[in-house]
């Protein structure tokens, strides 16, 4: 795919230009997100009109021109060609996914990561997520798994909203259950020991939230799926980094676990590395 791109983009650029553009883009659903340098700005439309002859289901480009921020991880985008929106409804492993990407946080790049959770799930588990989104994780494992209930929640009311949105979709009414607001208070109200499973997939706010993740579970114990991100160089491993981190703060909460899978999701800039570590307690 970015080969293509480059292709057609040499044509067009020199091999100076050519450098200066970023490689990474997402489609989400008819909508594609590219990243754009100050020294590739003038080169927006080009970049655009490339991705929608290559990729003839994309419909909008959008420009994403800040960093993925805040407590709702919302990223500022500027509408470059195509149809002027930001609504779409991106399909996955069977599933539909209506997300408003100027509202909402959505990552196509988890596809992998969310089956792999979802075939892990075991017959009438009860699974907590703790920063659900849209719902990705939650609806996933409701039609892959024989789970009994998810309880997925986000702090985002739009979020909220398109979760709600996607379980009508995905006709999962009976196993999904939309909750808004911090997982800190809803777990300690409402869902203290209900969980064989709890899902973490907010890396800035995870060792914080670790405590709540114990609390949820059931008092026999269970999983918990953590991600982070981490800094490593060369000569370290940024698995052993996280479970060493993870570690201490167990230990310091009188935890009795153990971490038998650790893997990179992704890499997410020089020397920075997404983790999940499955944690068994």
């Amino acid at each position: 795919m970015k080969k293509h791109l480059r292709e057609i983009l040499s044509e067009l650029l020199s091999p100076e230009d050519l450098a200066r553009i970023c490689n990474s883009y997402d489609i989400v659903g008819d909508i594609a997100i590219i990243r754009l340098t100050e020294a590739s700005q003038r080169h927006s439309q080009a970049i655009a009109e490339a991705i929608l002859r290559v990729h003839k289901n994309v419909k909008t480009i959008l420009a994403q021109i800040s960093p993925v921020r805040g407590d709702f991880r919302l990223r500022r985008l500027e509408f470059i060609a195509g149809e002027n929106k930001t609504c779409t409804v991106h399909k996955e492993s069977r599933c539909f996914f209506f997300v408003d990407v100027r509202k909402c946080y959505f990552s196509p790049r988890l596809l992998y990561e969310r089956m792999r959770i979802a075939e892990q799930v075991k017959n009438r588990e009860a699974i907590v997520n703790m920063f659900s989104g849209v719902g990705c994780f939650s609806i996933l494992i409701a039609k892959c798994s024989n789970a009994e209930k998810v309880y997925s929640i986000d702090i985002n009311p739009a979020a909220v909203r398109n979760m709600q949105e996607n379980v009508r979709l995905n006709r999962v009414y009976d196993k999904v259950v939309p909750m808004l607001g911090d997982s800190k208070g809803i777990i300690e109200k409402r869902l203290h020991h209900v969980a064989d499973r709890v899902l973490m997939p907010l890396p800035e706010k995870a060792l914080e939230y670790l405590p709540y993740a114990l609390l949820a579970l059931k008092k026999a114990g269970g999983w918990i799926h953590y991600y982070d991100f981490e800094h490593a160089k060369k000569n370290e491993d940024p698995i052993m980094k996280i479970k060493q981190k993870v570690a201490e703060k167990l230990e310091s909460l009188g935890a009795g676990f153990q971490i038998p899978f650790g893997r990179v999701v992704r890499v997410t800039g020089p020397n920075w590395y997404q983790i999940v570590l499955d944690i068994k307690t």
